[in-house]
Parts: structure tokens; C-alpha cells; sequence
């Protein structure tokens, strides 16, 4: 059998981690493969998950969840570790990684930045720990790239407010404790921390998906949904404050879409290993092997950066149009890496018994979510020209 994790680190990426940013990477990869991989195939057949509550706590106790945030009952982690972590989530499955990314890095973010010191003592340590779960409301049926055009609303009445609208596409919607919902109101755009026992608020399930079936997805249903004005994130300013959420959340993406592609490549260089046609294996041909070099060459790059951008994310000095031109690059990448590992397992390559069609289907969602290529080719765009070229 071959070594393939020392076969795919030919550049030698490992002796640039620190010695506890591998024991975080061990520890989410040792919880994945104990509690997740034997089960995320069955899960994404049937499109659910088992003991999703349990499994929240078995990763809130092993402090992923708000790992990167301070305070709360939150790890307090580097912003790499957060990227390693999501790497290994995302190695098991998209829908695994998708779960804490939405928990961490736009639920308990949103709270953690914009927040009440009473919202924040409320709902950051039980999230942290796995107690509850959140989600977060932003895209709609009819306001997908272009937030500004939400059509949910926010009114005064008397101290109170009232919400009225849909969101669509929300991860955790229906097992959330809590939801973090943006709204228009007369002043711009507000967050709001919704308790899902509130009265007028449901969130049924989307089904009949082909990707991220190992993940809880929702329509959020807001019918006269009253909230006491403590409900209002305080901080938050406008549009602004959901796109900084976002950003956390793609930054997570540009690590854990590198865990599924080399997820696809191991499984493909351990079958061409195995797999004998014409009398030799498949990887012994040149074909094959130039398959597998190119796979790797821009898997080593996706991983160059991501640790970079992570290194600068740690230093504080991560502009916007950095984790754009991450997220761009790796998650593509990270597809076509899918894809042509799919083209060496064959017809085995569609079937559920390897990861890599899961993988697959399943980065098709991520390519689109938290921000479409078109979206993060014309952040780039601007960047390079000075001119906006969104309208």
C-alpha cells in the first residue's frame, strides 16, 4: 500500500506548520475519521445526518466551533489552526465543514462582533460548546449575489420589531437554536438575533438536493416574527457588517475546499496503485501519472496559499480581495482535482464506496456559496483596475 499522504507533500508543506498547528490539524483529523468518514457516505445517500446535536457537541468539545474568536467559552485559536481545521472537516465532507464554518464564522462571528454584551453572554458560550446551534440569514429566493435587494423587512412597533420575509438556502435553518437574520429597515440594513422558538418563525427543509446531502439546509419563514429591541446587533452598520461575516466564512473555504480535493487525490492514487489494466497498474502509465502530477501541483499551490493568506489573516493584514482570490482559485482548483480523479477511478468513480463523486456534487455548492465566481473575479477585477464593474 502506498503512503498517500507523504506521496501528495512533495514540496515539503508540513515543516512549515508549528508544532501545535499540527496537533490541531491531528485532532480534527483523528475526531473525522473516528465519528464521521464511516458514516458521511450512508448520511449523503440519505440526505441526512444522524445525531447531529450530538455531534455538534463532540465538536464543540474539542473547541472547533468559534475556534478563531476570543472569549465566551470560545478557543481562542489562530487563524491558521481555524484553516487546518477546516481543511480536515471538508476532507471528510463539505456538509461537515459547511456546519461549523456557518456556526463559527457568520453565527457566533456576527454576535461576536456586532453583539450586546448580553447577546454575547447569552448565546456565545452555548454555541461554542455545541449546546446550540445557529444559523445565519442573509440570501433570499430573488437576492442571491446582490444582498441589497432583500426583500425581508424590519418595523418598528412601539419598543418592539417586526420581521416579515424569506431567506432561502440557509445551512443549520432547520436545527438552529438561534438565527442571526438581516433585515431592511427605515435606517438600512440590521442583524437580528432570532430564537427559533419565536413565535411566527419556521424553517423548513429544502430536499431533493445532489449536493451537500450530508448537510441541514433551509428556507427561513419570518411571519410577524415579534422581537424586543435588545434583539438588534448594535454594531452592526449596514451591508458591511454581513459581508465581514462572509469574509470569515470564505476564508474557511479557501483551506476546507483544499480537503476535499485531496480527499479525491488519495483515493485516486491509492486505486491507480491497485487497480492493474493491461497487465500493470494504472498508475504506471504516463497518462495516469501525469493525471496525478498535475493534481498535485495545484493542490501544493492552493496549499502555499491558503497558508499565506492565513499567515497574513494571523498578522492582521488580510485585505478582502486576498480571501477572494483564495476562495476563487482553491475551490476551482479543488473541483477540477475532483473531477479528474473521477476520470481515473473510472466507473468507480460514481459510486458512493470512494469519496470522490461526493466531493464532487458536493463542491458544485461551495463554487456558488459565499460569493459566485463572477462575484469573486469582479472583487478581483476592481482591485486590479479601480473600476466597479458589479452594474
Amino acid at each position: 500500500m502506498i503512503d498517500t499522504r507523504s506521496a501528495l507533500d512533495l514540496a515539503g508543506i508540513d515543516d512549515l506548520l508549528s508544532a501545535d498547528e499540527k496537533a490541531v490539524r491531528d485532532s480534527v483529523r483523528a475526531l473525522c475519521e473516528r465519528r464521521v468518514e464511516p458514516y458521511v457516505g450512508d448520511w449523503f445517500e440519505r440526505g441526512e445526518i444522524d445525531d447531529i446535536r450530538g455531534l455538534a457537541k463532540e465538536l464543540g468539545a474539542l473547541g472547533v466551533l468559534g475556534m478563531h474568536l476570543t472569549g465566551y467559552g470560545c478557543a481562542g485559536m489562530s487563524a491558521t489552526e481555524y484553516g487546518l481545521a477546516c481543511l480536515e472537516l471538508e476532507a471528510t465532507d463539505s456538509g461537515l465543514r459547511s456546519l461549523v464554518s456557518v456556526q463559527g464564522s457568520l453565527a457566533m462571528y456576527s454576535i461576536w462582533k456586532y453583539g450586546s454584551e448580553e447577546q454575547k453572554t447569552e448565546w456565545l458560550p452555548r454555541l461554542a460548546a455545541g449546546e446550540a446551534l445557529g444559523c445565519f440569514g442573509l440570501t433570499e429566493p430573488d437576492a442571491g449575489s446582490d444582498p441589497s435587494s432583500m426583500l425581508t423587512r424590519a418595523r418598528r412597533d412601539g419598543d418592539d420589531w417586526i420581521l416579515d420575509g424569506r431567506k432561502m438556502w440557509i445551512t443549520n435553518g432547520s436545527v438552529a437554536d438561534v438565527a442571526v437574520v438581516w433585515a431592511k429597515t427605515d435606517d438600512g440594513v440590521n442583524g437580528f438575533v432570532v430564537p427559533t422558538s419565536t413565535p411566527g418563525f419556521s424553517a423548513p427543509r429544502i430536499e431533493h438536493k445532489m449536493s451537500l446531502r450530508a448537510s441541514v439546509t433551509s428556507e427561513l419563514v419570518l411571519e410577524g416574527v415579534r422581537l424586543p429591541a435588545s434583539a438588534v446587533l448594535p454594531e452592526a452598520r449596514g451591508l458591511k457588517a454581513p459581508l465581514g461575516a462572509l469574509n470569515e466564512a470564505r476564508y474557511g473555504i479557501v483551506w476546507g475546499s483544499l480537503g476535499a480535493a485531496r480527499s479525491s487525490l488519495q483515493a485516486a492514487l491509492s486505486y491507480a496503485s491497485e487497480r492493474t489494466q493491461f497487465g500493470r497498474p494504472l498508475s504506471g502509465f504516463q497518462l495516469t501519472q501525469q493525471k496525478l502530477v498535475d493534481m498535485n501541483l495545484e493542490l501544493t499551490k492552493g496549499l502555499l496559499l491558503a497558508l499565506h493568506l492565513g499567515r497574513r489573516k494571523d498578522a492582521g493584514t488580510l485585505r478582502t480581495e486576498e480571501i477572494s482570490l483564495g476562495k476563487l482559485n482553491n475551490v476551482r482548483e479543488a473541483l477540477d482535482i475532483c473531477r479528474t480523479s473521477r476520470t481515473i477511478l473510472g466507473a468507480n468513480g460514481i459510486s458512493l464506496e470512494y469519496p470522490v463523486i461526493r466531493h464532487m456534487n458536493n463542491l458544485e455548492s461551495v463554487l456558488t456559496y459565499e460569493g459566485t465566481v463572477e462575484m469573486h473575479t469582479l472583487i478581483l477585477g476592481q482591485a486590479m483596475t479601480g473600476e466597479n464593474a458589479f452594474r
